[in-house]
């Protein structure tokens, strides 16, 4: 497995094992045990939550599993995120959907994925989703204060724009690591709008969520995923991949910035599609194909 410097002193795996559908997998302890055993004997060793993932329960799952044998966690790269409020069952008091990115809210979320993960570091922590009311302020101050009390080691950003990533940039003392959006063949904004560029200018390997379109490119029936499918059938014959989704995955993989997929899958066997793509290798001309096809016309 592939391994990508994040910092001086972490590095992650090329392929992210995703715990966002944890609770959809209805797994025992021991069945989410040996997956967690699977990807690692894969090398795949990074691990991407988020404290609201399962309305939030997904934490509390993977860190009973990771508390049968918690010898694991110094084997693994945990990543989680916060600032987003969810109404739910579990959290009554909160009367609508929104974004709390406040020191007080920030520390607090740590706090309790420490205790639902089991651990007592996080190797990344993410701001979930740009908060128009952010005082950027309170959050260096949390991530100061979490740097310095060894519960964060270091801090990245989730679906920032490059401009949102620059003025938080600009508050920190220290460089955020990462910044994870949404990357596909099918979802093609990040790579047009700048995005990707600022992560090749800051030297920051961005992490991909949905690098399957959230499965949407198996299901749709438009003409955009009917012609992009047809063209991903054409290049696994090509490459002798067992599937589009291998291309798919290898499609992100060969450019330069260094792309993370997350794979958001319960079962070992779809995690491995992710693993083999690193041995396909696609040809330049099989990239743009992709791309245009995606785009639905030519490149200017």
């Amino acid at each position: 497995m592939e391994r990508v410097q994040m910092a001086d002193d972490l590095t992650f795996s090329r392929i992210i094992h995703g715990i966002w559908r944890i609770t959809d997998w209805k797994q025992s302890k021991e069945e989410t045990l040996s997956l967690l055993e699977g990807c690692l004997d894969l090398g795949i060793t990074t691990f991407d939550h988020a404290d609201i993932y399962g309305s939030y329960t997904s934490e509390q799952l993977f860190g009973e599993a990771l508390a049968l044998k918690p010898g694991l966690r110094d084997k693994m790269e945990l990543v989680t995120k916060c600032g987003i409020k969810l109404v739910s069952s579990n959290r009554p008091h909160h009367a609508i959907k929104q974004y709390d990115t406040s020191k007080e809210h920030i520390i607090a979320s740590v706090n309790q994925s420490l205790l639902n993960l089991h651990t007592d570091y996080i190797d990344v922590l993410l701001i979930h989703r740009p908060n128009p009311f952010m005082d950027p302020k309170q959050v260096a101050a949390a991530f100061s204060q979490l740097k310095q009390e060894g519960k964060v080691r270091h801090f990245g950003v989730s679906n920032f724009k490059s401009s949102q990533f620059t003025m938080l940039q600009s508050y920190l003392d220290f460089p955020l690591v990462t910044n994870q959006i949404e990357l596909s063949a099918y979802e093609l904004e990040n790579f047009l709008d700048g995005t990707i560029d600022l992560c090749q200018e800051k030297r920051i390997a961005p992490m991909a969520w949905s690098p399957l379109a959230g499965g949407r490119i198996f299901k749709l029936d438009n003409d955009k995923a009917v012609r992009l499918r047809a063209t991903l059938e054409k290049i696994a014959d090509q490459v002798n991949a067992h599937g589009i989704d291998e291309v798919m995955y290898a499609w992100l993989l060969a450019h330069p910035s260094n792309i993370m997929p997350i794979v958001g899958s319960g079962k070992i066997a779809r995690v491995k599609a992710a693993e083999y793509a690193q041995s396909i290798s696609l040809s330049n001309e099989q990239w743009f194909d992709i791309l245009q096809c995606s785009l639905g016309h030519e490149v200017p």
